[in-house]
């Protein structure tokens, strides 16, 4: 299985047996496995056409370029690790700031391109330099504060943006949403983003039948009398063709608000590669750099030609878990699947025509969820932010990032909000962490503990910054 396209059959074909698992190099019977390559389909789908209309770029080459980046990933990794690769949404609050500042879509791809090949040098490195290095370089309380401010600094995207346009869809939707993730059972709640969609959208129509026009801003900001749900589009959209691609645009100011999201992307494929592995039992580690590589080298070929970057998507796992199923063969599938709707105009208008109360909805979730995955990696790590090493540069990196505090170097150079907080959050600890005394470090203390100059001042312990953390 050299370029992981070669299944063994497993069993019978139906089904695995008691405590058995579809391994990677395994499949089921092609009618059972297509079934599965659908139901992985119905897991990304949600997020993967939310992200680029949040974006502002087409939903209908996004959902096909997954496809193509699904393909392109599992033969980089020469089928050892079952991925989708869906739309990142950790690059929407950098498209929010980069169309803030004057940048068109062009932009926004080209700056997710440029972190595309940074994302694939990384790879590289790892692969070459072993596993570790990204533990030593980027430990949990670092990677856990970048996680938390590309989240945060979403805030004023939907309170300025979103939620103005709608407040009592985005109040509904926001309602509707929160029970799907918390009360349904089974894999409804994993897909709990795509039904609040649904929901708003259905409401929004309902309302414009109920109340007529609403008297709000549009999606340009102006105050206007429109309709919630504009589906004019949809009518003259072909029911077969190929999504329209743009060239991207590369801004040197761009590019830096978006190069943090490294950070977050790195830790996302370290995540998802460990998952796998201890579902399946694999020792993957060795895996990690080439599956860094393939998300980078795929989140380049999508942005190339106006898509929105890639990333391993953790809703697919949950299906994994669930079917116990990890079948590349399912993910091959899946991915046609997902070119064949990319290739439907009329469900890309349909989309875009999502009411702007709904998104308001959606993201006052989401963009909080994400920024709370930070807090997941420092509580799963067990990241002692009564530290001062710990504590220190991500106060400084977490207010600088949510708050949007700049620092401006020229009339045409500046680093705010997300690159500046990241940047004082890396550099701050790995500066201070050589000038730190070992009791904070956690290395062994040069006197007994209950001597002055140990350990006894309440501040031992690592918190995430060294050994304790068991990677």
């Amino acid at each position: 299985m050299v370029l992981g396209l070669g299944w063994r059959l497993h069993g019978d074909g139906r089904t695995p047996g008691p405590g058995e698992v579809v391994r990677p190099a395994e499949r089921l019977s092609w009618p059972r496995t297509v079934g599965l390559g659908a139901q992985h389909v119905v897991a990304m789908f949600g997020a993967t056409f939310v992200a680029p209309v949040l974006m502002g770029l087409d939903p209908n080459l996004a959902v096909m370029l997954s496809g193509v980046a699904t393909i392109l990933f599992l033969l980089i990794t020469r089928g050892r690790i079952p991925s989708y690769l869906g739309s990142s949404l950790s690059f929407v609050g950098v498209a929010a700031s980069i169309k803030a500042a004057g940048g068109g879509i062009g932009t926004v791809t080209g700056a997710m391109l440029v972190v595309g090949v940074v994302l694939a040098a990384a790879g590289v490195a790892v692969q070459a330099l072993g596993a570790r290095v990204v533990h030593a370089v980027l430990p949990p309380v670092v990677t856990g504060a970048v996680v938390m401010i590309i989240g945060f600094n979403l805030a004023p995207v939907v309170a300025r943006t979103y939620w103005p346009q709608d407040q009592w869809v985005a109040l509904l939707t926001m309602a509707f949403t929160l029970c799907a993730m918390v009360v349904v059972r089974g894999f409804l709640s994993r897909i709990a983003v795509f039904l609040g969609l649904v929901f708003g959208y259905v409401l929004s129509w309902l309302f414009d039948r109920i109340f007529g026009q609403i008297h709000s801003p549009n999606a340009a900001g102006q105050v206007t009398d429109h309709w919630r749900v504009d589906l004019s589009g949809v009518a003259h959209a072909d029911w077969f063709g190929l999504p329209a691609v743009h060239a991207p645009d590369f801004k040197l100011s761009a590019v830096l608000l978006a190069l943090p999201v490294v950070v977050a992307l790195i830790a996302e494929n370290a995540g998802h590669v460990k998952a796998v592995a201890e579902m399946t039992g694999d020792d993957l580690d060795p895996d990690l750099g080439r599956a860094i590589a393939a998300d980078g080298a795929t989140t380049v070929l999508s942005t190339s030609l106006g898509g929105p970057a890639t990333t391993t998507y953790a809703e697919n796992i949950g299906v994994m878990a669930a079917t116990r199923v990890y079948s590349t063969a399912a993910y091959l599938c899946a991915a046609l699947f997902a070119i064949l709707f990319g290739l439907c105009p009329k469900f890309g208008a349909v989309v875009a025509a999502t009411p702007g109360g709904v998104l308001g909805g959606i993201t006052v979730v989401l963009y909080g969820m994400i920024g709370l995955l930070g807090a997941k990696i420092w509580h799963e790590n067990d990241v002692d932010l009564g530290n001062p090493l710990n504590l220190v540069p991500v106060a400084a990196g977490v207010i600088i990032g949510i708050g949007n505090v700049s620092l401006t170097f020229s009339q045409d150079f500046k680093l705010d909000g997300i690159p500046l907080g990241t940047l004082v959050t890396i550099l701050g600890y790995h500066a201070l962490r050589p000038l730190a005394p070992p009791h904070l470090k956690g290395e062994p203390p040069l006197m007994d503990a209950a001597e002055p100059g140990g350990d006894g001042d309440g501040h031992g312990g690592t918190g995430g910054g060294g050994p304790r953390t068991g990677r």
